[in-house]
This record gives structure tokens, C-alpha cells and sequence, in this order.
């Protein structure tokens, strides 16, 4: 299994640098790290006492491995989940926070655990985890793979602002589908076509 510092490195590259999308609800971004969250940690590089879209351009790679390692990984438990699972859920938590949580849990209860829905890796939903890998982790990873698509497809029916990240404007996977297929085995990727079908009430 890759190192999580391996991880977080590989979701500073899908990140990419500094972006300040005026429809993204995270503000200023730089390498996933939001101006909310450098906000949350107090993270004032510029050393002015406020912390403002400069402070995000100021951002240092090696900040956001040890941000993502420290508080999108060790603190909410995702280091006590099964290995198959952890690169899938770390990335998501990245990407859509407690909500990455909240989709294996919903997959767990599909598979017949009875956990709270409520976006936290307690105790009760990190043992359902792994029980439900069992003798076959990939197939759940696999799973959870695909439910993390289907949230974002879902996301984007709801907010049409959205859109732009589940499809590209030639009508091919954006940039939140391709991401969640990086952990799903080929097999189980949508074809061009499926995709399309998928997405062609959005006009």
C-alpha cells in the first residue's frame, strides 16, 4: 500500500495550484486547501494577521501534504479503515469533506449493517468496514468507488453550477468523475456512452 504521505501527494497533483471559481463554494483554492480551512487552522503565511487570498497563493506544497495527513486523514480516523479503502476515502474527504464519510456509511447499511448516517468514522462504523471487506476488500472499495460517482452525479442534478465538474463542455467525464474512477476497477467505469445517457437531462 502507498504511504499516506504517497496519497495526500497524489491528491495535491489532481488538486492542481491556485484557482478562485466564484461558483465553487470553497472560495480561493490551492492544492484542495480552501481558504476556510487555512481560516479553521489560523494559517497566515503572509504573517498580517488576516487570512486572505494571498495567504492561499502562499500555500507550499509540503502545507498541504502535512494539512491533508493531519486533519483530512489521521483526525477523522480514516487511517482506522481497511487499507483497500483508505486512498478512495481520503480523497473524497479532501474533495467533499464529512460527506465522503456519509456514503460508506450508506453503503454499509446496504449491506445490511444499522450505522448513523451523521459523517463521523466512530468505533461502530469503522469495525461495519471492516467486517464488510471480509474475504473480498476490492469488491467494497470497488463499491464505494461507485457510490462516490453516483454522489457526484448526484450533486451535480442538484446544482446545475456544478455541472462544469461532473462533465466536460464536449459532454465527456469531468474532472469529479474521472477522480472517483482513479479507484474503481476498469471494469466497472462507465463507458463515453453510459456517461452521456447519464447526463443528458442536464441539456
Amino acid at each position: 500500500m502507498q504511504s499516506v504521505t504517497d496519497i495526500a501527494k497524489a491528491i495535491i497533483a489532481r488538486e492542481g495550484g491556485y484557482v478562485n471559481d466564484p461558483t465553487d463554494p470553497g472560495g480561493a483554492t490551492k492544492y484542495g486547501v480552501t481558504i476556510h480551512t487555512m481560516r479553521r487552522l489560523g494559517l497566515d503565511p503572509t504573517g498580517d494577521g488576516r487570512v486572505t487570498e494571498a495567504d492561499v497563493q502562499r500555500l507550499t506544497r509540503d502545507q498541504a501534504t502535512d494539512i491533508f495527513v493531519e486533519h483530512y486523514y489521521r483526525r477523522p480516523r480514516i487511517a482506522e479503515l481497511p487499507e483497500v479503502l483508505q486512498p478512495s476515502v481520503f480523497d473524497m474527504y479532501v474533495n467533499a469533506g464529512s460527506n465522503a464519510v456519509k456514503v460508506l456509511q450508506r453503503l454499509l447499511n446496504e449491506m445490511g449493517h444499522d450505522l448513523n448516517v451523521d459523517g463521523v468514522l466512530g468505533p461502530i462504523s469503522i469495525t461495519a468496514a471492516h467486517k464488510a471487506c471480509g474475504d473480498q476488500p476490492e469488491l467494497v472499495a470497488d463499491a464505494y468507488g461507485i457510490a462516490r460517482r453516483n454522489y457526484y452525479y448526484a450533486l451535480a442534478d442538484a446544482r446545475p453550477a456544478s455541472r462544469k465538474y461532473a462533465r466536460r463542455r464536449d459532454g465527456g467525464k469531468g474532472g469529479w468523475i474521472t477522480r472517483a474512477e482513479e479507484f474503481i476497477s476498469p471494469r466497472f467505469h462507465l463507458t463515453e456512452a453510459e456517461h452521456r445517457t447519464r447526463t443528458a437531462t442536464w441539456g
